[in-house]
């Protein structure tokens, strides 16, 4: 039988304080195999009550984790490392499971993520304020950069433990305890890596996850003692999650969606700008922010950049995840594959013509399985709505440029600035294209890497704050600052000092 069918559904609790605990309401909800159509897992629906526990929780935490020395805590951030990278090929096999994407991805994802907590918790003691010299020598004043409290994490399901460490690292790095609210679509990996962290020695409470849908997400928005929000996911989403938050002051890091253009001029390595389209936007069949779903390509190598992907894309081989010579998998959701199908109809019905693919593709293993074709569209319109707007899909839209400034002026001609690539061997191209694309990210000869010492995050409506790298500490830290008078002489109290 297919591994992909061959088991019972998982049935999965909320874990606060260090316990599972079930729904409040007694309610459930079921999450889905996307490589055969199955249910995989049953998971408790949180609600607000579920929130309010998890929260109390992490506060309570909170005062034992921020005395903790940072050194401590450091290193109990190294021994979560460890024990996830013990656990990657289990985490791996649970996100394939519940997400679709290849297995040896997502076993490559959980073996990095313990980069994270290592360079974070070798952060955790390099946290320090200043002493300023003030124009009064009888005072002593210095700053203090404090944790803010609880933090509430709210992630999508396309790199469940990636993400969500990417923003649990610096957070517990800067001494916060945090609540982890997981995509519906893929809650269980988050909570085995929780129950791993508690069995190394984090203390109970620190992390927190409570599983549900928009509703229980919004209720940790919405809850007066989370002092912020990391969020990563769509845009109109993320815009909902500013305001909630906006609204009773709480801050706000959003990582949002992309419209990343991959632009290829006549002088480079062609060979290498095909891999790099194809990885783009195949690899994870679309499913990544940093899509390279525009690849803008010079007029005069159009037509033979066009014969190059067609081809490679039709080699692609589209099949179970979980197999090693599968190259592409499901889309996550039967949501997500309906999605795909209405943009490229529309796509067609505004003129855009389909070189390659534009349709379900059905494994005849695995007939009931999310499977969307490669696809490839050509005289796409700039301003029409697959242009403009992110497919989360395996789809990739060609749009040829005639010179640098047609290239900057399409590049930056959406709503979104999260990534770019740019292909040419000429040095001072790449520069003056660096500088000038609208984007968080440019890679240049090279496409979809990422780091955990180099900042991340987008411009424009790709969102708000940085991930990764020391950027991301002050995201979850605040300034105090602190004046000591050393004269024993008796200030009058009435007289401003200044």
């Amino acid at each position: 039988m297919n591994e992909a069918v061959a088991r019972e559904p998982e049935t999965y609790t909320h874990w606060i304080g260090g316990a599972a605990q079930s729904a409040s309401s007694g309610k459930t909800f079921d999450t889905y195999n996307p490589t055969s159509g199955d249910v995989w897992g049953h998971f408790a629906l949180g609600n607000a009550d579920d929130v309010s526990d998890a929260v109390q929780a992490a506060r309570d935490a909170f005062v034992k984790w921020r005395e903790i020395s940072p050194t401590r805590r450091g290193r109990l951030m190294m021994r979560w490392a460890d024990a996830i990278n013990e656990n990657a090929e289990k985490i791996g096999r649970i996100e394939t499971a519940q997400n679709g994407k290849l297995l040896n991805e997502m076993i490559l994802q959980a073996r990095i993520v313990p980069d994270w907590l290592y360079y974070y918790g070798g952060l955790a003691d390099k946290i320090e304020g200043r002493v300023i010299p003030i124009d009064r020598t009888s005072v002593l004043n210095y700053t203090l950069r404090e944790p803010l409290g609880v933090v509430g994490v709210i992630m999508p399901w396309n790199s469940p433990l990636f993400l969500t460490v990417m923003a649990v690292a610096p957070a517990l790095a800067a001494g916060n305890t945090v609540v982890i609210k997981p995509s519906e679509v893929t809650p269980a990996s988050m909570i085995e890596a929780v129950r791993i962290a508690e069995e190394i020695g984090i203390p109970k409470g620190v992390l927190n996850v409570v599983t549900g849908d928009r509703t229980t997400g919004e209720a940790l928005i919405d809850n007066p003692d989370v002092a912020k929000v990391a969020f990563t996911g769509g845009v109109e989403a993320g815009r909902a999650v500013g305001v909630r938050a906006a609204a009773r002051l709480a801050r706000a890091t959003l990582e949002l969606g992309g419209k990343s253009a991959n632009i290829v001029f006549p002088d480079a390595d062609l060979k290498q700008a095909e891999a790099g389209l194809l990885a783009g936007i195949f690899a994870a069949a679309g499913q990544t922010c940093v899509a390279g779903s525009r690849a803008l390509v010079h007029r005069s190598i159009h037509d033979d950049v066009m014969e190059m992907l067609s081809r490679r894309a039709a080699a692609i081989k589209i099949g179970d995840p979980l197999e090693a010579d599968t190259q592409m998998g499901p889309v996550a959701t039967r949501q997500q594959l309906e999605k795909d199908e209405s943009m490229v109809e529309r796509a067609v019905s505004e003129g855009a013509e389909i070189v390659y693919g534009g349709h379900r593709a059905n494994p005849a293993t695995l007939p009931n399985g999310f499977f969307f074709s490669p696809t490839i569209l050509t005289k796409v319109e700039p301003t029409s709505f697959i242009a403009q707007n992110e497919v989360f899909g395996p789809v990739l839209s060609v749009i040829p440029f005639e010179d640098e400034e047609e290239a900057i002026s399409l590049a930056n001609g959406t709503p979104f600035g999260l990534a770019a690539g740019v292909w040419t061997l000429d040095i001072r191209r790449a520069h003056r294209m660096a500088r000038r694309l609208q984007a968080g990210t440019v890679w240049v000869n090279m496409y979809r890497a990422m780091t955990f010492n180099s900042p991340f995050g987008g411009y424009k409506a790709s969102g708000t704050g940085r991930q990764n790298g020391i950027e991301a500490m002050d995201e979850y830290l605040q300034t105090k600052s602190v004046w000591c008078e050393l004269s024993d002489d008796v200030q009058d109290p009435f007289v401003m000092r200044s």
